[in-house]
């Protein structure tokens, strides 16, 4: 069969984008607006663990995995991962990522340090018994055509049980193409007997694909008068709940305050996740506090569109998220990621990814103390380098995508 036939056949299939955008996290909500702009086949399925509507966020009208399966019974699909730290995120965490935030938190103070307790509670919740239940379980749908995955990450493979580890291989192994986004990640799994693609993440294409939308996004509500506010331009800043401590919080304000008093710019701190475990609004609010000396903002919304324009139109982006990293430089902006607190550089994806694939000649991340020295390492480079670079990944994205969905 030629090429052209393969193609013509697998759009005649429904085709199903998995992954983890059933709960609020900017990459995760971005990944599949990629996948889906560069597959251009009408009746896409959008499918998560749970049903979920997220198109007030700029996300999409998500399936449950095991409801879609039944109801399609044995009609032949295609199955897409569009890509995330799927390799690594187990039954349990996906689980409380999944519940509000209140039943979240009474779920984690009352079984996190009971493993058996929470193992059962997580596969109750998600009615799978997988370890690893954003890669696709065995046998759920009755007649699968195609399984890829896109840019999936997993540097902490090594360190997940062993039970869960296999799964993993053995997922991978069943597969009709993996492609990873980091070398770190590619080595563990090769170490493991599984083949595959290296690949940027799909987030680089986010500028090519949707900068129009994304600049309309930026002259309106509440980023047009953030643009007002700040004439000399702000940096957007991000950083995880697990950054909530005092002593953590006093590192970030004062290593912030230097950045914005050396270029005369406005801090705008915004949640790229308000699932359980991302990003905690309180905690941004005891910075805020903290930065009574400079001018500050806390950006509400948590739409999609308007973070990617919220960093979009920024001098630079510094943060724990790798997506608004990878955003960032697909805009050719300074990035710049910043470690959690006790965290090795070697557990850091966005050290990974830049490792695999450059960061300009910026550090990639810092621990908090070298926030101010990094950053501005990072607006030191050269902006034709970082354009250049943002040309090459995504160049590189488009042709590993191609050569998947049209061999």
């Amino acid at each position: 069969m030629s090429a052209t036939e393969n193609a013509s056949q697998s759009a005649d299939r429904p085709t199903i984008l998995f992954g983890a955008f059933d709960r609020h996290n900017f990459g995760d909500l971005l990944l599949p607006h990629v996948i889906a702009r560069l597959l251009a086949r009408p009746g896409l399925r959008y499918c998560g663990l749970a049903e979920r509507n997220l198109t007030a966020l700029g996300g999409h009208r998500v399936h449950a995995l095991a409801r879609l399966a039944a109801s399609l019974g044995n009609t032949a699909v295609d199955i897409v991962h569009v890509g995330g730290e799927t390799l690594t995120c187990n039954a349990w965490e996906a689980a409380v990522m999944l519940q509000p935030p209140e039943r979240a938190r009474a779920m984690v103070a009352k079984l996190d340090a009971r493993p058996l307790e929470r193992t059962a509670w997580a596969r109750e919740v998600l009615g799978l018994r997988d370890f690893a239940p954003y890669l696709l379980p065995a046998g759920m749908f009755a007649n699968v055509r195609q399984v890829i995955y896109h840019a999936v990450g997993g540097i902490a493979l090594e360190q997940v049980e062993p039970a869960m580890r296999d799964e993993v291989v053995a997922k991978l192994g069943a597969a009709t193409c993996v492609g990873v986004r980091d070398q770190q990640t590619r080595a563990m799994l090769a170490a493991n007997g599984i083949d595959c693609r290296l690949e940027p993440d799909p987030a680089v294409m986010v500028a090519e694909l949707f900068g129009d939308r994304i600049r309309q996004r930026a002259r309106h509500g509440e980023l047009a008068a953030l643009v007002s506010r700040f004439p000399h331009g702000h940096l957007a800043v991000q950083f995880s709940a697990d950054f909530g401590d005092d002593e953590t919080l006093a590192q970030l304000a004062a290593q912030l305050e230097r950045v914005s008093r050396a270029r005369n710019l406005g801090v705008v701190l915004f949640r790229a996740g308000a699932a359980p475990w991302h990003d905690d609004l309180a905690t941004y609010r005891r910075l805020a506090a903290r930065l009574s000396g400079t001018p500050v903002a806390l950006f509400g919304s948590l739409n999609l569109w308007d973070i990617c324009a919220l960093i979009a139109h920024s001098r630079g982006f510094a943060g724990s998220c790798l997506h608004g990293s990878i955003v960032a430089g697909a805009f050719a902006l300074p990035r710049l990621g910043v470690l959690r607190p006790g965290q090795a550089l070697a557990a850091s994806k966005q050290a990974a990814f830049a490792a695999t694939w450059g960061s300009a000649g910026a550090p990639a991340a810092v621990a908090i103390q070298d926030l101010a020295a990094g950053m501005d390492n990072a607006m030191a480079t050269e902006a034709a380098r970082r354009e250049d670079l943002a040309r090459e990944l995504a160049k590189a994205f488009r042709a590993s995508f191609r050569a998947v969905h049209e061999e």
